[in-house]
Parts: structure tokens; sequence; C-alpha cells
């Protein structure tokens, strides 16, 4: 029977195949859809590797069993083997009737039915709603955790979204002496993983582990070399041996921190500071061997733990710049639904979950009415469409108001859907040359009129406001006076008048 499981193999990896290339030849619609598409060629691609493996295994034939069993075939009569393996395969299935067949090109046939389709898969419980299926980051407990760290910075969830990554003093980082506790780790491994997690869910065909091996592999070089920024050895070295500024002064032989610098100066010339200045020396000198191993073994167990938070914050920034689009999406999101009611949330959510299942049965209605492949989007209510091809939805259509129509005679009384279209088409050239059919040049004067008769009496009054201020040279008569002075005729009576002349 080992032909026969060698021939399976290879007709299970043959339907694979033919199953892959049935769902990389369509491009779905819905991020759903794609995400589980993909996710089906990640767990067929699996399979291949390990039904592979075994196939590998059976040729290599390391116990000779296949070349028994060969031998066996063309030893004697053909017939009688196979009648013999037949009178096997009976006997197994009257001992088990209800045995199932495996039938592989139904398990591996993409599903189209709106019955199948309609089934919950895998992605419908990988992603939360927050993700909606993949599009956003769900860091909502990881900004928890941050708030809890002692010493954090009150940053509000959209303003964590900008500086998650960015472990700097000066913008939600804290100190570096702060950030060796264990609290501070549990905080940078859970982002980590949870970025990981989110990477793997959204790019299952791609290579994961091989790129987080060349974040790894980046980060030895780079602290070996001592390279990695706010994490350098002698900046280690000095917060070790010194402490902080806000203790003040500090005294190693009485070990005691003066606020107060001539406080301090008075202490130096005191006899219990010479004394302890003494004994400190001596000690010193006794000591100076043990004491320099025990320093060692201490700077040498807060720089391993040093390097585990900076490992962990190096590869945080690696993967939030490898995924910086779905980043921006979720910040984009989140001030959105800052200004909906949670009734729209909920509808929101519905939408994105039936989606795809009213895509599947309007298309396999209108394939069984035309016999027409092209799927068509269900839009009752004619609703405008958005960047991704959908229908807007009908609380956003009332808000802006689409379903008021505007007409403008000028443009041949054609109707605009909306106060914002209305006022946008002023600019836009259908308006423009109607305006200029008229004889009207001037349009930026013609704003908000849209009847024809209103625009040819604001161009006439226009018209004779310009005829009545247009001076022409020929039409100005000149006046002298006795002195010989030359001037318009209108100042000459003007002065003759006032007695000036």
């Amino acid at each position: 029977m080992l032909l026969e499981e060698q021939r399976f193999l290879h007709e299970d990896l043959e339907r694979l195949e033919q199953g892959i290339s049935d769902r990389i030849g369509e491009e779905p619609k819905q991020i759903r859809d794609r995400l589980a598409r993909d996710h089906q060629i990640a767990e067929f691609l699996d399979r291949i590797s390990s039904q592979s493996a075994k196939l590998l295994e059976i040729y290599r034939d390391a116990d000779g069993s296949r070349s028994r069993e060969i031998q066996q075939i063309g030893a004697g009569d053909p017939m009688d083997e196979f009648y013999k393996q037949l009178a096997d395969i009976k006997s197994f299935h009257a001992r088990y009737p209800n045995e199932p067949v495996e039938n592989l090109e139904r398990a591996y046939r993409p599903k189209k039915d709106a019955d199948e389709a309609s089934q919950p898969s895998v992605v419908d419980t990988m992603f939360t709603g927050e993700e909606s299926f993949g599009r956003f980051f769900d860091l909502q407990t990881c900004h928890e955790l941050y708030l809890n760290l002692p010493n954090a910075k009150r940053l509000t969830y959209v303003q964590y979204l900008d500086l998650f990554d960015n472990f700097a003093l000066g913008a939600a980082g804290l100190k570096r002496s702060e950030k060796i506790t264990e609290q501070y780790f549990a905080y940078v491994r859970h982002l980590a993983q949870d970025l990981e997690r989110f990477m793997r869910k959204t790019r299952p065909l791609e290579n994961v582990d091989k790129v987080l091996s060349e974040f790894d592999k980046k980060f030895e070089e780079d602290w070996e070399n001592d390279k990695v920024p706010e994490w350098n050895s002698e900046e280690s070295s000095a917060t070790l041996a010194k402490p902080s500024a806000s203790e003040g002064t500090w005294c190693e032989a009485c070990e005691k921190a003066f606020t107060n610098e001539n406080v301090y100066k008075n202490h130096l010339s005191g006899k219990k500071h010479v004394r302890a200045e003494n004994e400190r020396k001596k000690k010193e000198q006794e000591e100076s061997s043990g004491a320099t191993i025990s320093a060692k073994g201490a700077a040498s167990s807060i720089r391993v733990k040093e390097k585990a938070i900076a490992e962990r914050e190096y590869r945080i920034k690696r993967l939030a710049s490898a995924m910086s689009t779905e980043r921006s999406d979720t910040r984009v999101n989140v001030e959105r639904k800052q200004g909906m009611t949670d009734r729209e949330r909920r509808q929101e959510i519905d939408n994105v979950f039936s989606a795809s299942i009213s895509a599947a049965q309007v298309a396999e209605a209108e394939e069984g009415e035309e016999g027409d492949d092209d799927d068509k989007i269900y839009n009752p209510l004619k609703l405008p469409l958005a960047w991704d091809g959908k229908p807007i939805p009908f609380w956003l259509y009332k808000l802006h108001g689409l379903g008021v129509e505007f007409a403008c005679e000028i443009c041949g009384n054609f109707v605009y859907m909306g106060r914002r279209a209305f006022d946008k088409h002023f600019n836009e050239a259908r308006h423009i040359h109607g305006l200029k059919c008229l004889g009207i040049t001037n349009t930026a004067l013609f704003r908000d009129i849209i009847h024809i008769d209103e625009a040819l009496r604001l161009w006439e009054k226009i018209q004779k406001d310009r005829r009545k201020d247009k001076v022409e040279d020929g039409s100005v008569i000149q006046m002298e006076d006795a002195e010989g002075n030359v001037m318009p005729e209108k100042v000459y009576y003007d002065l003759q008048k006032q007695g000036l002349l």
C-alpha cells in the first residue's frame, strides 16, 4: 500500500497547486475576503511543504519497503496482487462502513456559493472589532499599560498612536534609570508581541520570521558596536557611578547628599568627614580587588537588562515603520469615531461584517438572472460611492445634505446634489462656459447667481458703470486763463465763479 500512499500524495500536491491557482486568479474587493483567501493560500503552502516532506521520505526508501513492494508486484502475477489489495480494501470497508472518504477536489475548491460564503471563516475570529479585519491597530491595552507606568506622560489615545515608538526622553519616553524595571519590560514586551501578531495576521503570505530575524541581526550588530540610540555603555556606567542631579551634591565618604553647596563645603573641613575619609581610603586599599569584581558584576547584570529592553524597543520601532500605512489609517479612524455616536459605531461594525455576505448573495442572483460574471454593488438607495467603491453610510449622506437638489439655469438646468457640490461648481468648466456663452467675461463677480436673467441684468449694470467712469481723452475741453494756465473747462468755470481768475 506504500505505492498507493505515494500516488495519493502526488494527487494531493496537484490539487493544492490547483486550489492556489484558482484563488490567485481572483482579487476580492472586500478586505475580509482577501485576508481569508491569503490565509487559505498560506495553509495550502504549509500543507504542500509537509506533504512534500512525506513524499521525499518515501522516495528515499530508507528501510527498503518501497523497493520490496515494487519487487513483489513485478515478481508474480500483477492481477493476483491487485485482487489481494482489493480484498483488503473491501474487508476494511466492511468493518468500517461509515468511514468518510476524503474528496480532495471539493476540499480545495473555492467557495463561491452564498451559503458557503456566509459560513464564518478563520478571519472572523482572528481580529477584534477595532482592528476591522486588519485595517487598523488595536493598542488600547498597550495604552493602558503605558498610562500605569510610573512617571509616564498623560497621553490621549490619539497622541499615543503618534508616539508609542518614540522612546526618547523628550517625547513619550521615560528616563533611562526608570526603564530598568519589570513593569516597563512587561509593557514593551506586550507592545512588541501585539505588533508582531498583527503583522502575521495581516500578511500571511510573507515570511515574518525572516523579517524578525533580520531585525534581531541588525540590533546585535548595533549593540556590539555600541550604536543603539539612548543605550550607550558610557551613559550606563555614568548612571551607576553617580546619583541623579535631583539628590544634590554627594559625599562618598559620609554617604550623604547635600542640597546646599555651602553646607557641603563647610562639611569637608569637619572632623567627622576627615575621619570617614581616612576610613574609606583604608577600606579601598584593603578591598580594592574585591570591590572591582563586585562593581563589574553589578554593571554586567544591569547591562543585560538594558539589552533586553533595548531589543524590544528596537523591534517596536522597526515594526511600526514597516506598518506605517496601518498606523496613519488608525489615527484617522480614531479621530473619525470620536465624532460618532454609539449607535453609529455599532451600525458601522454590522455593515462591515455583512458587506461580504451581501456582495456574495447579490453576485449569485445576478449570475442566475443575467449570467454576468461582473460584480455589482448592492445600492438600492442610490447613495454616492466612497473611495473604496462602496456606498457611503446613510448617516453621512444625510449629514452632508446630499439628498438636497440644487439646479443651475446657467449650466443648462443641471442638478447638483448637496450644498458642497453646488458651491464647488461655480469654479468648474461647465458654469464658466455657460457665462461666456452669455457674453460675460468676468466670471468672478457672478458667484451664487444661477438664473440667466439675473446674470444679464448684473452684467448690463456693470457695463453701464464702466462706461460712466470711463473718460475719453478727446471729450475734455481745455481752457486757458489770462496768465496762460491751461485747465479743464469745469475747473475753469469753478474758479471763475469764485472770482479767482
